[in-house]
Protein backbone atom coordinates (compact mmCIF):
# COMPACT_ATOMS: atom_id res chain seq x y z
CA UNK A 1 0.00 0.00 0.00
CA UNK A 2 1.24 3.23 -0.76
CA UNK A 3 1.84 5.01 2.55
CA UNK A 4 1.71 8.61 1.74
CA UNK A 5 -2.20 7.94 -0.23
CA UNK A 6 -3.26 6.18 3.21
CA UNK A 7 -1.82 7.92 5.37
CA UNK A 8 -2.62 11.79 3.77
CA UNK A 9 -6.74 10.52 3.25
CA UNK A 10 -6.89 9.18 7.36
CA UNK A 11 -4.98 12.27 8.30
CA UNK A 12 -7.51 14.73 6.15
CA UNK A 13 -10.45 12.80 7.73
CA UNK A 14 -9.45 12.49 10.81
CA UNK A 15 -8.17 16.35 10.94
CA UNK A 16 -11.83 17.66 10.26
CA UNK A 17 -13.80 15.00 12.25
CA UNK A 18 -11.65 15.90 15.56
CA UNK A 19 -11.78 19.65 14.66
CA UNK A 20 -15.66 19.19 14.96
CA UNK A 21 -15.68 16.99 18.15
CA UNK A 22 -13.25 19.63 19.82
CA UNK A 23 -15.81 22.26 18.33
CA UNK A 24 -18.93 20.36 20.46
CA UNK A 25 -20.22 19.11 17.37
CA UNK A 26 -21.19 15.21 16.59
CA UNK A 27 -20.92 12.79 13.81
CA UNK A 28 -24.58 13.12 12.88
CA UNK A 29 -24.81 16.87 11.75
CA UNK A 30 -22.59 16.16 9.00
CA UNK A 31 -24.54 12.52 8.10
CA UNK A 32 -27.27 14.25 6.22
CA UNK A 33 -28.22 11.61 2.95
CA UNK A 34 -29.98 14.10 1.59
CA UNK A 35 -27.30 16.42 1.03
CA UNK A 36 -25.44 13.15 0.10
CA UNK A 37 -27.02 12.36 -2.69
CA UNK A 38 -27.64 15.81 -4.22
CA UNK A 39 -23.60 16.45 -4.47
CA UNK A 40 -22.86 12.78 -5.23
CA UNK A 41 -25.43 12.12 -7.42
CA UNK A 42 -25.02 15.13 -9.36
CA UNK A 43 -21.24 15.16 -9.43
CA UNK A 44 -21.37 11.88 -11.52
CA UNK A 45 -23.92 12.90 -13.57
CA UNK A 46 -22.06 15.56 -14.51
CA UNK A 47 -18.69 13.75 -15.22
CA UNK A 48 -20.85 11.06 -17.12
CA UNK A 49 -22.23 13.85 -19.38
CA UNK A 50 -18.64 15.13 -19.98
CA UNK A 51 -16.64 11.83 -20.56
CA UNK A 52 -17.12 8.73 -22.34
CA UNK A 53 -18.02 5.90 -20.07
CA UNK A 54 -15.57 3.78 -20.60
CA UNK A 55 -12.82 6.50 -19.60
CA UNK A 56 -15.23 7.19 -16.34
CA UNK A 57 -14.93 3.45 -15.07
CA UNK A 58 -11.38 3.54 -16.24
CA UNK A 59 -10.76 6.36 -13.82
CA UNK A 60 -12.28 5.05 -11.25
CA UNK A 61 -10.46 1.35 -11.39
CA UNK A 62 -7.32 3.17 -11.45
CA UNK A 63 -8.24 4.52 -7.48
CA UNK A 64 -6.85 1.49 -6.96
CA UNK A 65 -3.14 2.05 -8.28
CA UNK A 66 -3.13 5.49 -6.00
CA UNK A 67 -3.81 3.52 -3.01
CA UNK A 68 -0.85 1.14 -3.97
CA UNK A 69 2.47 1.21 -3.79
CA UNK A 70 4.06 2.29 -7.05
CA UNK A 71 5.69 -0.58 -8.89
CA UNK A 72 9.55 0.45 -9.50
CA UNK A 73 11.98 -1.32 -11.29
CA UNK A 74 14.23 1.18 -13.01
CA UNK A 75 16.87 -0.33 -11.95
CA UNK A 76 16.76 -3.79 -13.23
CA UNK A 77 15.06 -2.72 -16.43
CA UNK A 78 18.64 -0.97 -16.73
CA UNK A 79 20.16 -4.33 -16.12
CA UNK A 80 17.65 -5.48 -18.57
CA UNK A 81 18.33 -3.49 -21.37
CA UNK A 82 22.41 -3.49 -20.52
CA UNK A 83 22.10 -7.35 -20.67
CA UNK A 84 20.07 -7.00 -24.10
CA UNK A 85 23.29 -4.86 -25.47
CA UNK A 86 25.52 -7.02 -25.20
CA UNK A 87 23.98 -10.12 -26.04
CA UNK A 88 23.21 -8.17 -29.32
CA UNK A 89 27.09 -6.76 -29.44
CA UNK A 90 27.99 -10.94 -28.88
CA UNK A 91 25.95 -12.49 -31.37
CA UNK A 92 23.64 -9.63 -33.45
CA UNK A 93 20.63 -8.42 -32.68
CA UNK A 94 18.88 -11.09 -34.13
CA UNK A 95 19.70 -13.27 -31.19
CA UNK A 96 17.42 -11.28 -29.20
CA UNK A 97 14.32 -12.96 -30.66
CA UNK A 98 14.93 -15.77 -28.34
CA UNK A 99 13.82 -13.03 -25.16
CA UNK A 100 10.96 -11.80 -26.75
CA UNK A 101 8.91 -14.28 -24.98
CA UNK A 102 10.02 -13.10 -21.29
CA UNK A 103 9.21 -9.39 -21.69
CA UNK A 104 6.08 -8.69 -19.51
CA UNK A 105 5.91 -5.25 -21.09
CA UNK A 106 4.35 -4.70 -24.44
CA UNK A 107 5.70 -1.83 -25.13
CA UNK A 108 9.65 -2.95 -24.28
CA UNK A 109 8.27 -6.24 -25.89
CA UNK A 110 7.09 -4.42 -29.36
CA UNK A 111 10.20 -2.04 -29.61
CA UNK A 112 12.51 -4.83 -29.29
CA UNK A 113 10.42 -7.34 -32.35
CA UNK A 114 11.07 -4.23 -34.78
CA UNK A 115 14.57 -4.33 -33.33
CA UNK A 116 15.31 -7.91 -34.53
CA UNK A 117 13.49 -7.30 -37.53
CA UNK A 118 16.05 -5.38 -38.97
CA UNK A 119 13.89 -1.38 -38.61
CA UNK A 120 16.22 1.08 -38.99
CA UNK A 121 16.56 3.23 -35.73
CA UNK A 122 14.91 6.31 -37.15
CA UNK A 123 12.13 3.98 -38.31
CA UNK A 124 11.85 2.60 -35.26
CA UNK A 125 11.17 5.75 -33.08
CA UNK A 126 8.96 7.01 -34.96
CA UNK A 127 6.75 4.31 -34.69
CA UNK A 128 7.50 3.61 -31.13
CA UNK A 129 6.96 7.62 -30.40
CA UNK A 130 3.50 7.22 -31.93
CA UNK A 131 2.60 4.46 -29.84
CA UNK A 132 3.89 6.50 -27.07
CA UNK A 133 2.53 9.62 -27.49
CA UNK A 134 -1.20 7.74 -28.16
CA UNK A 135 -1.04 5.69 -24.93
CA UNK A 136 -0.13 9.00 -23.11
CA UNK A 137 -3.04 10.62 -24.02
CA UNK A 138 -5.35 7.73 -23.75
CA UNK A 139 -3.60 7.87 -19.47
CA UNK A 140 -4.26 11.67 -19.19
CA UNK A 141 -8.15 11.36 -19.92
CA UNK A 142 -7.66 9.57 -16.55
CA UNK A 143 -7.07 12.22 -14.16
CA UNK A 144 -9.31 15.13 -16.03
CA UNK A 145 -12.21 12.60 -14.84
CA UNK A 146 -11.07 13.87 -11.30
CA UNK A 147 -10.47 17.25 -12.20
CA UNK A 148 -13.74 17.82 -13.83
CA UNK A 149 -15.56 16.01 -10.74
CA UNK A 150 -13.50 18.63 -8.28
CA UNK A 151 -14.81 21.26 -9.82
CA UNK A 152 -18.73 20.69 -10.19
CA UNK A 153 -18.64 19.12 -6.83
CA UNK A 154 -18.53 22.58 -5.34
CA UNK A 155 -21.12 23.78 -7.37
CA UNK A 156 -23.54 21.00 -7.03
CA UNK A 157 -22.93 21.92 -3.18
CA UNK A 158 -24.39 25.33 -3.23
CA UNK A 159 -27.13 24.01 -5.44
CA UNK A 160 -28.17 21.63 -2.68
CA UNK A 161 -27.50 24.66 -0.36
CA UNK A 162 -30.00 26.71 -2.49
CA UNK A 163 -32.72 24.01 -2.50
CA UNK A 164 -32.31 23.40 1.16
CA UNK A 165 -32.66 27.01 1.49
CA UNK A 166 -35.44 26.62 -0.75
CA UNK A 167 -37.33 24.46 1.65
CA UNK A 168 -36.54 26.63 4.92
CA UNK A 169 -37.89 29.69 3.11
CA UNK A 170 -41.23 27.33 2.52
CA UNK A 171 -41.08 25.94 6.15
CA UNK A 172 -41.09 28.68 8.03
CA UNK A 173 -43.89 27.83 10.58
CA UNK A 174 -42.55 24.76 10.98
CA UNK A 175 -39.53 25.11 13.17
CA UNK A 176 -39.03 21.25 13.13
CA UNK A 177 -38.70 21.50 8.89
CA UNK A 178 -36.48 25.12 9.03
CA UNK A 179 -34.14 22.55 10.67
CA UNK A 180 -33.89 20.11 8.36
CA UNK A 181 -33.22 22.59 5.46
CA UNK A 182 -30.67 24.79 7.17
CA UNK A 183 -28.91 20.83 7.71
CA UNK A 184 -29.30 19.87 4.20
CA UNK A 185 -27.96 23.57 2.99
CA UNK A 186 -24.88 23.74 4.76
CA UNK A 187 -23.67 19.72 4.74
CA UNK A 188 -24.49 20.02 1.03
CA UNK A 189 -21.59 22.72 0.59
CA UNK A 190 -19.48 20.49 2.77
CA UNK A 191 -19.89 17.65 0.77
CA UNK A 192 -19.01 19.20 -2.33
CA UNK A 193 -15.96 21.19 -1.24
CA UNK A 194 -14.69 18.58 1.19
CA UNK A 195 -14.80 15.49 -1.55
CA UNK A 196 -13.17 17.75 -4.46
CA UNK A 197 -10.16 19.26 -2.15
CA UNK A 198 -9.25 16.00 -0.18
CA UNK A 199 -10.56 13.12 -2.68
CA UNK A 200 -11.18 14.50 -6.37
CA UNK A 201 -8.40 17.10 -6.92
CA UNK A 202 -5.55 15.26 -4.77
CA UNK A 203 -6.33 11.51 -6.83
CA UNK A 204 -5.86 13.38 -9.96
CA UNK A 205 -2.47 14.68 -8.80
CA UNK A 206 -1.19 11.55 -7.49
CA UNK A 207 -2.34 10.04 -10.73
CA UNK A 208 -1.20 12.74 -13.32
CA UNK A 209 2.56 12.03 -11.04
CA UNK A 210 2.27 7.73 -11.69
CA UNK A 211 1.37 8.77 -15.15
CA UNK A 212 5.10 10.75 -15.67
CA UNK A 213 6.46 7.53 -14.08
CA UNK A 214 5.32 5.66 -16.52
CA UNK A 215 5.78 7.81 -19.60
CA UNK A 216 9.73 8.15 -18.32
CA UNK A 217 9.85 4.83 -18.16
CA UNK A 218 8.68 3.74 -21.77
CA UNK A 219 11.16 6.49 -22.91
CA UNK A 220 13.72 4.57 -21.05
CA UNK A 221 12.79 1.57 -23.54
CA UNK A 222 12.55 3.02 -26.48
CA UNK A 223 16.05 4.87 -26.15
CA UNK A 224 17.43 2.01 -24.59
CA UNK A 225 16.36 -0.03 -27.63
CA UNK A 226 17.38 2.34 -30.60
CA UNK A 227 20.67 2.72 -28.85
CA UNK A 228 21.37 -1.48 -28.76
CA UNK A 229 20.47 -1.23 -32.45
CA UNK A 230 22.33 1.48 -32.95
CA UNK A 231 25.54 -0.55 -32.04
CA UNK A 232 25.94 1.33 -28.69
CA UNK A 233 28.80 0.17 -26.50
CA UNK A 234 27.22 -1.52 -23.01
CA UNK A 235 28.86 0.84 -20.60
CA UNK A 236 27.74 3.85 -22.81
CA UNK A 237 23.81 2.55 -22.92
CA UNK A 238 24.11 1.96 -19.01
CA UNK A 239 25.59 5.61 -18.49
CA UNK A 240 22.85 7.00 -20.67
CA UNK A 241 19.92 5.12 -19.13
CA UNK A 242 20.96 6.05 -15.89
CA UNK A 243 20.15 9.38 -16.45
CA UNK A 244 16.37 9.18 -16.69
CA UNK A 245 16.66 7.90 -12.83
CA UNK A 246 18.27 9.08 -9.54
CA UNK A 247 20.77 7.76 -8.05
CA UNK A 248 17.98 5.93 -5.26
CA UNK A 249 16.72 4.45 -7.45
CA UNK A 250 19.37 2.83 -9.48
CA UNK A 251 19.93 1.67 -5.94
CA UNK A 252 17.38 -0.67 -5.24
CA UNK A 253 17.06 -3.90 -6.21
CA UNK A 254 13.43 -4.10 -7.60
CA UNK A 255 11.56 -6.60 -9.52
CA UNK A 256 12.17 -7.09 -13.23
CA UNK A 257 9.76 -5.72 -15.64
Amino acid sequence: MDKASIGGVLLAVVGIVAGLLIEGGNLGQILQPTAALIVFGGTMGAVLLQFPLTTVVAAFRGMADIFSAPRKYDSQLIKLLVGFANKARRSGVVSLDADLQTIQDPFLKQSLMLAVDGTEPSELRKIMRVSLDSTTEDEERLPAVFESAGGFSPTIGILGAVLGLIQVMKNLDNIQEVGKGIAVAFVATIYGVGIANLFFLPFAGKMRIRIRDGHRRREMMLEGVVSILEGMNPRMLEVKLGGFVDESSREKQEPRP
